[in-house]
């Protein structure tokens, strides 16, 4: 007994220890630094924040504010009505057409931005289409500045409210349905009385991740916002301008805002980790005409169009001749040579290994962190320190990138404490280390879900035959979370090989990562190059989302993961 008692305790320091160095040592150097240093502690980078006569930072955040708050509010109209269509109405070709609905999952952040750029930017196909089609001086309807934004967050985020709407949606018991109509309740009674309460917890889940999202959001603001600040762009910019410590007040800013929102998510009423069903599901709550309902499929289907146009645009300019697509509608020549470059010169080559190697590396620090802290979280018997264990340790899933970025900045940019001389700024192991940090969270929540659902007797009775923690674990826990794990593994990787936020701020030319390189091509106006990778990344992504079960299954999985 004392030494399985030793073995738990061994293990959760060495936890305990890692979560120190890499978590919380950062933001704890991150928020000093916010108020000075070497003894020199103010409040005036704050008092500076929040001058009213600061045009900057006073637009900084109403911009992300209200930005965020929109994007809540569009995302939430089109993802419930996505929901509601797919799940409620019969039609040809609805199980496809609802897989393409989750398409914008495959996108990572900056290849979902550029494609967006591509099509409907001031220069996109959309609008020059439509300005040769209408004969006008410009460009007809192109989308920038805050409504460019807007725009990206909402193409990206209503997947949030059609996952966990859907989700919702079909583990309602139709029998209440049935009561409801049987007792003369009409439609609009029903809905409001029996279905809308079922509805709330993943509406008011996917708001929340929808704003927490949109107010660390950095890639849309930064291609699209026109020179607006913004406080994630506010950051950037300080750090490039040397201003570091105002960079750590904007980030400690940045974070409050998120951290509370997360812990909103994950303990208030937005909690929305599985529906229970006691009944049939219910389907055809909407019962709306033929011409209704021709219309609604019809607009769903030019939603999942405008959906699918990006990444059809952006494979065709993958083999775009360089300089082919200045000033025309159209690419005027074509080539493969984007992809022979890419996969016969070295250099070219480079930041899709680096990419690999840094998630490989961040995914396996994430699922031996995080199995093992799910585990040991799961066991313990309080339900609130549990449950208060399980939050500080995610805490940096709420967390953005460019303040993971800031903090690992400060905190590893010289010898650690204890005058340990470690200084990773600069290295190549910054970035998988970021990674880690970021995705680890991931790991954490689909195996802590899977955890809950099993059978705690089977531990029970393994240690009654006298096995302890590591073989219990071994022999009967890891058997039957292995799907679980699975699962969240693909998702660490598919966040740390699409992860461009933190790079942006942490890479050197030498450990470049893909998505940093996509930049940089599309900053020398190599269209085709920067499609190519574009292309290239998406692909990969694909792959890992088939290998853990395809589209909708890997993104039902979402829904208590998040």
């Amino acid at each position: 007994m004392k030494g399985r008692r030793l073995s738990a305790i061994v293990t959760a320091s060495l936890l305990g220890a890692v979560f120190v160095v890499c978590v919380l040592y950062p933001l704890g150097v991150m928020a000093a630094r916010s108020l000075g240093e070497e003894g020199r502690y103010s409040l005036d980078r704050y008092r500076l924040l929040f001058d009213m006569s600061n045009r900057g930072n006073l637009e900084a955040v109403m911009n992300s504010v209200g930005v965020s708050l929109v994007s809540v509010a569009a995302s939430g109209v089109l993802g419930v009505f996505l929901a509601f269509v797919f799940t409620q109405l019969r039609f040809s070709f609805r199980s496809p057409l609802a897989r393409l609905a989750v398409l914008p999952v495959a996108l990572p952040p900056l290849v979902g931005v550029i494609a967006f750029l591509f099509v409907f930017g001031d220069t996109g196909i959309v609008p020059r289409g439509l300005q040769i089609l209408l004969g006008t001086p410009g460009p007809v309807l192109p989308a920038g500045g805050i409504a460019g934004v807007i725009l990206v967050h909402v193409y990206s985020f209503h997947v949030y409210f059609y996952l966990f709407v859907s989700a919702a949606l079909g583990a309602l018991d139709a029998s209440q349905i049935e009561a409801s109509a049987g007792l003369g309740g009409g439609k609009w009674r029903t809905f409001v009385r029996v279905v809308l309460p079922e509805l709330r917890p993943g509406i008011l889940a996917a708001s929340a991740l929808t704003f927490m999202s949109s107010m660390s959001s950095f890639t849309a603001p930064l291609l699209f916002a026109g020179g607006k600040h913004f406080i994630t762009l506010d950051i950037y910019a300080s750090k490039l301008n040397g201003d570091i410590d105002m960079a750590a007040a904007q980030s400690v800013l940045l974070t409050g805002v998120s951290l509370a929102f997360y812990v909103f998510l994950t303990l208030g009423p937005a909690r929305a980790q599985g529906y229970a069903r006691k009944g049939s599901a219910a389907a055809g709550l909407l019962t709306p005409g033929i011409a209704a309902r021709r219309v609604m499929v019809g607009l769903a289907v030019v939603v999942l169009a405008v959906e699918l146009l990006p990444v059809l645009v952006i494979v065709a300019l993958s083999l775009a001749r360089e300089g082919s697509w200045t000033t025309q509608w159209l690419p005027s020549s074509y080539t493969a040579e984007n992809y022979v470059a890419l996969f016969t010169d070295a250099s070219l080559f480079r930041p899709v290994i680096n990419s690999l190697e840094m998630a490989l590396l961040a995914l396996a620090g994430s699922v031996l962190f995080g199995v093992t802290a799910a585990f040991l979280v799961s066991r313990r018997k309080n339900r609130a320190i549990s449950t208060w264990t399980n939050v500080a340790l995610t805490m940096p899933y709420a967390v953005p990138g460019t303040v993971v970025a800031i903090a690992l900045i400060l905190a590893f940019n010289r010898p650690l404490f204890a005058g340990i001389p470690v200084i990773l700024v600069g290295t190549f192991w910054i970035l998988p280390l970021a990674y880690f940090v970021r995705e680890y969270p991931v790991v954490i929540r689909g195996v802590g879900a899977s955890l809950e659902g099993l059978d705690g007797s089977l531990l029970e009775a393994a240690s009654g035959l006298g096995a302890g923690p590591f073989l219990r674990f071994r022999s009967v826990a890891l058997p039957l979370l292995l799907p679980a794990i699975l699962s969240a593994g693909v998702l660490v990787l598919i966040g740390a090989l699409g992860e461009f936020v933190s790079s942006i701020l942490l890479y050197t030319y030498d450990s470049r990562p893909v998505s940093v390189e996509i930049l940089a091509q599309l900053r020398l106006f190599n269209i085709g190059a920067a499609s190519a990778y574009s292309v290239l990344l998406m692909l990969l992504i694909l792959v890992l989302l088939r290998l853990s079960g395809g589209l909708l299954a890997s993104d039902r999985r979402m829904s208590y993961i998040l």
